[in-house]
């Protein structure tokens, strides 16, 4: 499923905190990597003054030789790595190595250089994420320390459907990750309950279509659960609730399940192309503490730039 999976590292340790993951992956998945590092001048002159060029390429050498060092630990485990050096500035660098390298899985820390924050996720992350238009492993470094040694394990993996074949993308790379780590595959879907007009009260009518629309949605999921717990080929476990909320009650789920892994497709019934990713997707991106993969549904060039893209394309000439 994935082919090429990129690694953006900055040489912290807490950026390091995704390379045990992306080994994990690489061998599930047979695929090569790319080890990532992106030189940023402002960071190193804070833009007061030009850097020296006999630092620069210092500051290169040292940075290829932490690349190969890292590059020789995947060939020592029979993974096809090369290491890749890029200059300026890190997020619009890491988006043109996604395309210029067919990469179809990006594997990066929630935190790096800057060190952790109390965002759940750091400002380069986000900004890569929103435009990479490629399927994201997101390991949160809060949480698995930044220790890049520690093997990448699973015990519980929980996949969100809506019902939505679009939804159902997740289902292959979330089997293949429970297989390969024994790990327990827990699907689960959340029926919301249809919200009625705030400035009117309730009818006893309004009560019982509102408890038939869920109890039709309901009988609907666990007929279509059947069928895919049929079709798949690991063992799984469903979770099927009503909520208010649905996206609220699916961040309770994965804390109340210890789940260690989400798995979850951009986008779902109402997704559309407009956005790289859905409403439920984008809060698991923000608020989740959990590392998510995300797996992409549409291809990239289905994906609309955004008015921010196409006025910054237009300014450029590109």
């Amino acid at each position: 499923m994935f082919r090429h999976i990129l690694i953006p590292l900055d040489g912290s340790r807490l950026a390091e905190c995704a390379v045990s993951c992306t080994m994990a992956f690489a061998r599930i998945f047979g695929a090569k990597v790319s080890l990532l590092r992106v030189l940023e001048e402002t960071q190193h002159s804070e833009g007061l003054h030009p850097i020296d060029p006999l630092d620069w390429n210092l500051l290169k050498r040292e940075a290829g030789t932490y690349l190969e060092e890292l590059r020789s630990r995947f060939e020592a485990e029979g993974i096809d790595a090369k290491a890749v050096i890029k200059e300026g500035r890190p997020a619009q660098r890491i988006l043109e190595a996604i395309h210029d390298k067919d990469v179809d899985l990006m594997v990066l820390s929630s935190h790096g250089r800057s060190g952790l924050s109390g965002w759940y996720a750091g400002s380069v992350l986000q900004k890569i994420v929103v435009r990479a238009h490629i399927s994201v492993m997101i390991v949160r470094a809060y949480r698995h320390g930044d220790d890049s040694s520690t093997p990448f394990a699973l015990s519980r993996i929980l996949v969100p459907l809506d019902g939505s074949k679009r939804s159902e993308f997740a289902l292959t790379p979330a089997a293949s990750l429970a297989r390969s780590h024994n790990a327990e595959l827990i699907l689960s879907h959340v029926v919301p309950r249809p919200e009625m007009p705030r400035w009117t009260q309730q009818t006893r009518e309004d009560l019982e279509l509102a408890n038939r629309i869920v109890e039709r949605n309901l009988e609907e999921m666990e007929k279509h659960f059947e069928t895919i717990l049929s079709s798949l080929p690991v063992d799984a476990r469903t979770i099927l609730e009503t909520a208010d909320d649905a996206t609220a009650r699916l961040h309770e789920l994965v804390s109340q399940e210890k789940a260690d892994l989400v798995v979850m497709s951009a986008h779902g019934y109402s997704g559309k192309s407009k956005w790289t990713y859905g409403s439920i997707a984008q809060s698991f991106i923000a608020y989740g503490a959990t590392p998510l993969l995300l797996v992409q549904d549409f291809p990239r060039d289905r994906i609309e730039p955004t008015e921010a893209e196409t006025a910054a394309a237009e300014k450029t000439g590109h």
